[in-house]
């Protein structure tokens, strides 16, 4: 019974230390409400970002990237990483533009995009385009 007793005590000395180090270092979990607005926000944003990846898939777009130099992986990358009021604009800008420009304006509005990015320097695709910081 004393042994029991002993080994009883030097567990419960290591559960006590354990105990304490799992209270100092662990994080409190913080939870808020989602809001709608917040929900339906960023479903349109992954809509509208899958909306440029589709058009990607036009023969016309891969085409005319060929032409330009630019691979299609650099911009599904560079589509992925634009922010949402990036997106928005880049899809109002798309939105508004005539339907006769076709392939050549939306080539066009991801070119300005790529330009807009290597001058703040969130890539470097283009080596004549210095950043502005």
């Amino acid at each position: 019974m004393n042994g029991i007793r002993r080994y009883a005590k030097q567990f419960s000395l290591v559960m006590a230390i354990l105990m304490a180090f799992a209270t100092t270092f662990s994080v409190s979990a913080h939870a808020g409400m989602v809001g709608t607005g917040e929900l339906i926000q960023q479903q349109q944003v992954n809509l509208d970002r899958q909306q440029l990846l589709d058009m990607l898939e036009q023969q016309e777009v891969k085409e005319k990237l060929t032409e330009l130099g630019v691979s299609e992986d650099q911009v599904a990358e560079r589509i992925q990483n634009l922010t949402p009021a990036e997106l928005a604009d880049f899809e109002q800008q798309l939105a508004e533009a005539p339907t006769g420009e076709g392939v050549v304006g939306i080539i066009v509005l991801f070119l300005l995009v790529f330009i807009i990015t290597d001058m703040l320097c969130a890539t470097n695709l283009f080596s004549f385009i210095n950043c502005i910081r």
